[in-house]
């Protein structure tokens, strides 16, 4: 996938959890909203590589992993997210809920 189609999956993912979420599907809010977020966040990753560019392997390799909290530190998003946290509780209070989030949620 690229980051094009990483990024339309995750607002596909997001308005299908708001659905549920309507419905008092909580379970199943929870479970693509988690997908939301991983899209998301290697969304992210995909900025990383360049067009052309032999891929890193590591970074591959690292990527290729359903837990955010690693996600996010593969992005390069660990300080903006520590920050985001100290500036907003709604966002730390949301964060806490879905940073475990697993796919066999």
């Amino acid at each position: 996938m690229n980051k094009a189609e990483l990024e339309s999956l995750s607002w596909i993912r997001i308005r299908e959890a708001i659905k549920l979420l309507e419905c008092d599907e909580y379970s199943g809010a929870y479970y693509l909203a988690g997908y939301s977020v991983e899209c998301a966040l290697k969304a992210c990753i995909c900025r990383q590589v360049k067009a052309l560019d032999f891929p890193n392997k590591k970074l591959a390799q690292d990527s290729h992993t359903h837990r955010l909290t690693e996600l996010v530190t593969i992005a390069g998003l660990k300080q903006k997210l520590k920050i985001e946290e100290q500036e907003s509780e709604a966002f730390r209070l949301n964060w806490a809920i879905i940073k475990d989030w697993k796919e066999t949620a």
